[in-house]
């Protein structure tokens, strides 16, 4: 990777993810892609930025063509809950914006990386220890999106020879942008409650058991696999990638080791409950760690320490 292209660089991955790819490739070769949020602060101040929508295909062509972009972060996606209220925004931002990125790829030679989730598991997964290469019947739009992608990077590389590489994230625990709308957002959400008012309300129930990542994890295995050797990997499209596996229960209960009068409660969402149970309890990631050398560095553990000591000093400025 040289001249980079992040679209959807002010989203929750997109922009740690676009300062750390400026950090080890230098500021003047990431472009900062967005769509209607300008990107701000850093972010905006430390390299180049454009207006790229991934449902427009002459902006992304325009800005590759610009910038000599050979490697696209193709990050535009409507998160699992917010798609099922509008299911056709999620596939046309989803496929229809994968489709114009691995078009434009495959003109002007581009890499392409699109990230799947475990939303693209569900009725028939095996739960426990979810295989590599599995049974795929999502039941969201999200999924079905993640699962279309998938398969459409795959027939981008088999046909065209287009550099397609991806992972299926868990869900990603930040404490720099907040989530947007994802089943997984409790166990960002519960880290600022936990802070601010010492309490909080969980939309999921006790028992319920999600494959999470904290996002410097995330972010290294974007970059690791754009990186590594493409002869070593028989998979593309995606690869398990994960770091634990908890419920509610057990992170609550590592906050209240900081936070001793912390307190949680229940109110189930319906509609995320649902889609969660569809979901994996763990993945094996084998795959991931055998072909390009997958490691995450983050537990439960030591992510919970950082999170609360970054959202701590953020609320001691009156940041959040």
């Amino acid at each position: 990777m040289k001249n980079i292209l992040v679209i959807g660089s002010v989203g929750q991955i997109g922009s740690e993810l676009t300062l750390e790819l400026r950090k080890r490739y230098g500021n003047g070769n990431v472009v900062a892609g967005y769509r209607s949020t300008l990107p701000t602060g850093e972010l905006l101040e430390s390299g180049p930025a454009e207006v790229v929508d991934a449902t427009n295909a002459q902006q992304i062509a325009d800005v590759v063509k610009k910038y000599k972009i050979d490697t696209i972060y193709n990050l535009a996606a409507i998160l699992s809950a917010v798609g099922e209220s509008k299911p056709q925004v999620a596939w046309n931002i989803g496929i229809g914006g994968l489709m114009n990125c691995l078009e434009v790829a495959r003109e002007y030679g581009c890499a392409v990386s699109t990230p799947s989730s475990i939303g693209a598991f569900g009725g028939g997964t095996p739960l426990d220890n979810t295989p590599q290469d599995t049974i795929m019947r999502p039941q969201t739009m999200y999924g079905v999106s993640k699962v279309a992608g998938e398969l459409l990077s795959d027939y981008y590389f088999k046909r065209f020879s287009v550099d397609t590489r991806s992972v299926r994230y868990p869900g990603i625990i930040s404490n720099v942008t907040l989530p947007g709308g994802g089943t997984t957002d409790y166990a960002v959400e519960i880290y600022y409650e936990a802070i601010k008012h010492k309490k909080f309300t969980c939309p999921l129930g006790a028992g319920t058991f999600l494959d999470m990542m904290y996002m410097p994890d995330a972010i290294e295995a974007a970059i690791d696999l754009m990186e590594a050797d493409p002869s070593k990997l028989r998979h593309r499209n995606s690869f398990n990638v994960t770091a634990m596996s908890f419920d509610p229960e057990i992170i609550a209960a590592e906050i209240k080791k900081h936070i001793p009068d912390f307190e949680m409660t229940y109110n189930v969402d319906p509609m995320k409950q649902a889609i969660a149970n569809s979901w994996p309890n763990s993945m094996d990631d084998s795959a991931a760690r055998h072909e390009w050398g997958w490691n995450p560095k983050w537990n439960l553990r030591a992510m919970t320490e950082d999170m609360l000591k970054v959202i701590g000093e953020k609320h001691a400025k009156g940041l959040i």
